[in-house]
């Protein structure tokens, strides 16, 4: 199978792919898209029925497209799954979906060759790793955990809550995605939020404008040194419009400290109590999926995690990263943020690779 030849791949089509493809042909650079599924959008069709996002549709577009709709209103999973196919068309770029990248491996004369399960072999001088910050379930090693005798489920792979009905869950996290799931399933199962910390609820809107308008024109949305400031060193906040606290106020859903462990079909809760459950539902978040890297010497600290500054590799020329929760802010890892990374990701891989005295070639075959 011969091999392709391009001056840029970038690894995944979801939001943080499309907008490094937009970015790079802005620059005058074409790409490769790799994407593993059978269609663009990333993560996005396998998040719950009933997500909606917490910003809204003005914060919430990659670059060169605006979101349709209501400026002010709150994108649906699945208006952001059409939108982010609409972007795809739109693009000029060579996206190949059903392109699942085995390895990346340095290349002897410089630059990268990077390999698909299927096979086919793609070089390039650059590469840019956008599979981003929620292709992997985070699955933490609570005590108890392996030797629960109920249902153990990932937010991942929660989608509505007719089939918990009549069940006892509880639900472990205390961001976004967690109070939503836990308010929407209320209706229907009795469910508590197991959370190490108090939650922390944000307004959705200050003096009539939405938190994430104010975010930007503040500066705080892109600056690093804001992250103590937007967490509190205690998970990220949940923007609200009161509804979510007057709702988790009436004790149902509840909040609780976090058990101590699991034990056969019971919690025991911090005080010692037990109580049998049906369900525990992780919202424990999402790592980035990068085990592709895994050949690339020093690409990734001991626990599988990138090696980067700004979403710059510390150790291999040429590579960068977008689509980091934190990567250089608190939207870097969103819909409105991934567009400025991945400029700032371009630049400098470019500049490097002007120093070197090789300039990008074009996509040959």
């Amino acid at each position: 199978m011969p091999t392709t030849t391009a001056p840029l791949v970038i690894i995944g089509g979801g939001q943080a792919g499309l907008a490094t493809a937009h970015t790079a042909r802005t620059l005058g650079m074409n790409s490769v898209v790799l994407e593993a599924a059978d269609r663009v959008a990333g993560s996005w069709p396998h998040y719950y029925d009933s997500l909606t996002l917490f910003s809204p549709a003005r914060r919430s577009a990659l670059p060169g497209l605006a979101f349709p709709g209501d400026p002010d209103g709150y994108p649906t999973r699945d208006e952001v799954v059409a939108y982010l196919a609409d972007y795809a068309a739109r693009l000029d770029a060579d996206i190949r979906t059903g392109h699942r990248v085995e390895k990346v491996i340095a290349a002897s004369m410089g630059g990268f060759e990077i390999v698909t399960v299927g096979g086919e072999v793609f070089a390039a001088p650059l590469v840019v790793a956008a599979t981003g910050a929620f292709s992997r379930p985070h699955r933490p090693a609570l005590p108890g955990l392996d030797s629960f005798v109920g249902t153990v489920l990932h937010s991942a792979e929660y989608r509505r809550p007719e089939p918990l009905a009549g069940k006892r869950v509880v639900i472990v996290g205390g961001g976004n995605s967690a109070v939503q799931i836990a308010i929407e399933l209320a209706d229907h199962a009795r469910v508590t939020l197991a959370t190490r910390y108090p939650l922390r609820f944000m307004p959705q809107k200050v003096l009539g404008r939405d938190m994430h308008l104010w975010l930007a024109w503040t500066g705080l949305d892109t600056a690093g040194w804001a992250r103590p400031l937007l967490t509190g060193g205690q998970g990220t906040p949940v923007f609200d419009t009161g509804a979510y606290r007057a709702r988790i106020a009436t004790g149902n859903p509840d909040r609780r400290p976090m058990f101590t462990h699991l034990d056969g079909d019971q919690v025991v809760w911090d005080d010692g109590v037990r109580e049998r459950v049906d369900v525990v539902l992780l919202a424990t978040g999402y790592r980035p999926g990068v085990d592709y890297l895994a050949d690339l010497n020093g690409a990734l600290d001991d626990a599988g995690q990138p090696r980067h500054r700004g979403g710059i590799c510390l150790t291999h020329p040429g590579l960068g990263f977008v689509g980091l929760e934190w990567q250089r802010s608190f939207a870097s890892a969103t819909l409105r943020g991934v567009g400025p990374d991945a400029r700032h990701v371009l630049n400098h891989l470019l500049r490097r690779r002007a120093r070197a005295g090789r300039a990008p070639a074009r996509t040959r075959r």
